[in-house]
């Protein structure tokens, strides 16, 4: 199993909202409203690499009002 941290920076006054539809996503274990450079913190996981990477890039970059995403995978 491989998981993965998303920062997630989003339009102002977004965060609230998109925090609610990255939690439905069946990939994501947690997702979390957070102060500092980014706006909401999303664990996620999957099968493979691939599939946590076409999570991000598919499902919640193109969501309406995501600014900037940055992923890290752990390595443990």
């Amino acid at each position: 199993m491989v998981q993965a941290f998303i920062m997630v920076k989003t339009a102002a006054g977004k965060s609230a909202e998109l925090q609610n539809r990255v939690r439905e996503m069946p990939a994501i274990l947690a997702a979390h409203v957070v102060a500092g450079q980014y706006d909401i913190i999303v664990e996620a996981e999957g099968e493979e690499v691939y599939e946590v990477i076409h999570t991000v890039a598919t499902d919640v970059t193109n969501l309406d009002g995501v600014v900037d995403t940055r992923t890290y995978i752990c390595l443990e």
